[in-house]
């Protein structure tokens, strides 16, 4: 009887009897790192020449069977096998070797239970390629053992998506022999003794034929989604059929060749970079300097002034997370509305099969709605969402501190006006900071916390604790005016005013931008956000405006006009039904035609490609001050907000990003030519110059 055997810090080789249990133990996701692959390499290489083990069990330890390397790790050079010569090894074992899978197995560790002969699944267990949001394609194999087990259709879909698919779909594909509620891991041991004793051979994946029994229906489903892919923004989508056509018509061998041929094609492309760089942007999002000199305070009791739209929906992201919550109200008509718009969101979840009832009632039993501040006493985190009036803001700002324990932390979602200024004027200024929740509320990912020059590291830290249990990435920006992601697309939107008045219709910007991957247009995102909030900022700043700087007054007109946006049926666009997409408005265009008279601009020519360069160009100059002026701590943190509350398109990576792919001097070089005619916006950002002359990208940047 043998005990356990280390082969590394990773892996370790314990016996059951003459079955070997592998272990794969590299928290917290067991990723294959080059240390784990060349420990999993050595451990088989070790059984294959034991004449004592008769079969093998491959698992993983905690909650995770095995995930793929590290995005950082993606294409360096690495020392040690690469993952496709481990799934080899294993596929090529001359004893049984079974996967026992628990938890998230995910790309590289998809690859490898696919290596093995047969796989046992915990009921919990969840299956998924993702490479495709990383612009990649699975390249140890993936593309060529998953259709041979379970055909085209469910291997492109689980590709192409990057979606995971539960133990009971992958069983019912026939990614694994066996779905177990029970003692997965002792139910692989027992599978392999039984082959072992039996006498029962290998079954190597590279052998099977089972997905492709009709190769009729498999090439339809190739031709199917091969005109889908056509028209996708990333090139490994189209790459990835072309691997499981390979799949079909070419030998093993040469199809695993293929497939790495078309990983690093796929890898050496702009999507592909642009894709990993959000990854690793979402990750170093979280790495700011006050979590290092703090630990958050637990948050069990969330309080939130104000239930309109925002204030409503900020409610409910933290009663789905199971905190109760105080609303408090002006007056008993705001309140009941207020419960009337949470009780009406939570019925359509209901009627739409998104929840249950039972779980909508359970989270309604948790918001108490009141009407008096008071009702706030008890409350550990307190988010403002009331208007953006500067008098209101202090007014319940007051309010609100009188009556909170002096460790609880008063948040308001205010981004136009001057946060700063707001916490000075607090008893308690180390506990006030901004939490502005992009829109929509409960569906984008990112969160901007505001912090102030007197904010405490503990108020952040908790700050962004209460971010992550709402499931968003925060991100920490500095407490000035607009924060990071009003800032950058106000400067899309002045760059679109400019185009709009050289010559541009409202229609070709908004279709440009959407052509460009942005699912609304700058126009219409300021339709449906609706033009008075714009307007009323624009009042509060026009003692503060540069006379230099060009001012386009058609938003004024419009708003004059009562063209309030989409709520009110007219905007820069006329809407006749709820739904349906804004129709152009020839009022409008007469707006337009007017101002340029008024001013003497005689229109030209603007194309797709000048508008989409000239908005991204704004944005990335934009992104630059913000970085410059310590607002943003880092380039990628412009990015991750752009990415998930302005809809900036993911496989572009975020403006900073984009920057770097067209280039720093070319893009430094359009902002000298366009600022000679307007420099008070077009000036390039002091950073340019500062990276251009050390070499370097904006990617480099806290890196």
């Amino acid at each position: 009887m043998r005990g356990r055997l280390p082969v590394s810090d990773f892996v370790r080789i314990e016996w059951r009897d003459r079955v070997a249990l592998v272990t794969i133990d590299a928290p917290p996701a067991n990723a294959l790192t080059r240390e784990v692959r060349a420990a999993l390499e050595a451990a088989f290489e070790r059984l294959e020449a034991d004449p004592l083990a008769l079969a093998v069990v491959l698992t993983g330890a905690g909650p995770c069977f095995a995930s793929a390397e590290e995005v950082a790790e993606i294409g360096t050079e690495a020392s040690g096998p690469a993952l496709g010569a481990v799934c080899d090894r294993i596929e090529t074992l001359s004893k049984p070797v079974i996967a026992c899978l628990n938890g998230a197995v995910r790309g590289g560790g998809l690859e490898l239970a696919l290596a093995a002969h047969w796989r046992l699944a915990a009921a919990t267990a969840t299956l998924g390629f993702p490479e495709v949001t990383l612009g990649l394609l699975p390249s140890a194999g993936g593309t060529q053992r998953a259709p041979r087990i379970c055909g085209a259709e469910v291997a492109l879909d689980m590709m192409l998506s990057g979606r995971p698919i539960g133990a009971e779909a992958a069983e019912a594909a026939g990614l694994v022999d066996g779905m177990l509620q029970g003692d997965v891991e002792a139910a692989a041991v027992s599978l392999a003794g039984d082959l072992a004793e039996k006498g029962i051979g290998v079954r190597p994946t590279r052998e099977r034929r089972d997905g492709f029994a009709d190769p009729v229906a498999y090439l339809s489903e190739m031709a199917r989604q091969r005109s889908a892919a056509l028209g996708g923004r990333v090139p490994a989508e189209r790459r990835i059929v072309d691997c499981l056509e390979a799949a079909l018509l070419l030998p093993i061998e040469e199809g695993l060749r293929y497939e790495r041929t078309a990983l690093e094609e796929c890898f050496d492309t702009a999507e592909s970079r642009a894709l990993r760089h959000a990854v690793q942007a979402e990750r170093r999002a979280g790495q700011v300097p006050e979590l290092a000199r703090a630990q958050p305070r637990a948050v069990e009791r969330p309080g939130v002034v104000g239930g309109g739209t925002t204030g409503s929906s900020v409610a409910m992201a933290l009663l789905d997370v199971g905190l109760p919550v105080v609303l408090v109200e002006r007056d008993v008509a705001a309140r009941d509305a207020a419960v009337a718009r949470i009780e009406a969101a939570y019925l359509e979840a209901v009627d739409g099969r998104r929840l249950g009832e039972d779980a909508a009632a359970r989270r309604l039993g948790m918001l108490s709605p009141a009407v008096d501040p008071a009702a706030l006493a008890g409350c550990d985190f307190v988010i403002d969402a009331v208007s953006e009036d500067p008098e209101l803001q202090r007014e319940v700002l007051a309010q609100v501190e009188a009556v909170l324990a002096p460790e609880a932390v008063l948040a308001s979602t205010c981004t136009d006006l001057a946060l700063e200024a707001l916490a000075q004027g607090a008893v308690r200024p180390a506990r006030v900071l901004g939490l502005h929740f992009l829109a929509p509320v409960r569906e984008a990912r990112a969160v901007e916390v505001a912090v102030g020059r007197a904010t405490s590291a503990e108020a952040v830290a908790t700050a962004f604790a209460l971010a992550r249990r709402l499931g968003r990435i925060p991100v920490r920006s500095g407490a000035e005016e607009g924060l990071i992601g009003n800032r950058v697309y106000a400067a899309c939107r002045t760059a679109a005013d400019y185009l709009l008045e050289d010559g541009a219709s409202v229609q070709e910007i908004d279709a440009a931008m959407r052509g460009a991957g942005f699912a609304l247009g700058p126009y219409q995102m300021t339709d449906l956000a609706g033009l008075d909030t714009a307007w009323a900022r624009l009042g509060r700043l026009t003692a503060d405006r540069n006379p230099a700087l060009r001012y386009i007054a058609v938003a004024d007109r419009l708003c004059e006009a009562g063209r309030l946006g989409r709520r009110v049926g007219r905007g820069y666009y006329r809407y006749d039904e709820a739904g349906r997409p804004g129709l152009p408005d020839p009022e409008v265009a007469a707006v337009v035609d007017e101002e340029r008279e008024r001013k003497g601009i005689v229109p030209r020519q603007v194309g797709p490609g000048e508008i989409r360069r000239k908005a991204f160009t704004a944005m990335a100059n934009e992104g630059a001050r913000l970085v410059s002026e310590g607002v943003a701590l880092r380039p990628s943190d412009v990015d991750v907000v752009m990415l998930h509350g302005f809809g900036f398109p993911r496989w572009l990576g975020g403006p900073m990003q984009w920057a770097d792919e067209a280039g720093l001097l070319a893009v430094r070089a359009d902002l000298r030519v366009w600022a000679a005619e307007e420099p008070g916006f077009w000036t390039p950002a002091p950073l340019w110059d500062e990276l251009i002359k050390n070499g370097q990208k904006f990617a480099d940047l806290g890196a």
